[in-house]
């Protein structure tokens, strides 16, 4: 038989097509309605689903690959499992990496501790390519070789691999005594020479947390997807 005399006639293939996608809960409903209702619920959708994505490109998870380095004993280790766990652990000295995930805000954060022993230093630069933020520890408590954490860092950004990383220097151990303060370490460092990029020294102690959420809330201002 063929159509009947006042029936709509039937779907064009290609709204065939994009209703058996876009209307997967209640297929068998969208094929009653008639085209030109079915052109407005599609445009509808179509707008929905643009401002969909929109929203979430905006306000969606984004993702950040951070090299956590330092001299050993820096603290590196206890601060990225404070983060993970949100309490402090036990650490032996790292040989080799450590890498978890940490969500903060909206960004999530790719954590690379990589341990900070005089030996294992060259093999640094393997871990710099797709480096997005450096997080540098310092131990502000040991004087006797700042200027050697001042020498490896200066190392790290030179290098071209790291050419466009983001620094965040945690200024850690600020609990112990005669601890070196920011201002402080920013001289020692030499971080005020630094022009080509952006640099924070953020005062941290990894053991009880303090500081290390607000050096998180900066990466997260400054970081440029």
């Amino acid at each position: 038989m063929g159509v009947g005399v006042g029936r709509e006639p039937p779907l064009s293939p290609r709204k065939s097509i994009l209703l058996a996608v876009g209307d997967q809960c209640f297929p068998g409903f969208a094929w009653q309605l008639p085209p030109a209702l079915l052109s407005r619920v599609w445009t509808v959708r179509s707008l929905a689903a643009a401002m969909g994505k929109m929203l979430s490109k905006i306000f969606g998870n984004k993702e950040m690959r951070i090299l956590m380095l330092g001299l050993d004993a820096a603290g590196k280790t206890t601060i990225l499992y404070k983060l993970k766990l949100g309490q402090p652990v036990t650490t032996i000295p790292t040989v080799g990496f450590n890498v978890e995930t940490v969500t903060y805000k909206n960004v999530k954060f790719n954590v690379w501790d990589v341990g900070g022993q005089d030996k294992i230093r060259p093999l640094w630069r393997h871990y710099y390519t797709g480096t997005q933020g450096l997080i540098f520890v310092v131990d502000c408590a040991d004087r006797d070789r700042i200027d050697e954490g001042r020498q490896e860092l200066h190392r790290i950004i030179n290098d071209r691999e790291m050419r466009d990383a983001i620094i965040l220097v945690f200024a850690n151990k600020q609990d112990l005594p005669d601890a070196m303060k920011p201002h402080e370490i920013q001289e020692k460092l030499g971080l005020t020479r630094i022009r080509d990029r952006n640099w924070y020294v953020q005062p941290s102690c990894a053991t009880s947390g303090e500081g290390l959420y607000e050096g998180l809330m900066w990466l997260t201002s400054n970081y440029k997807s």
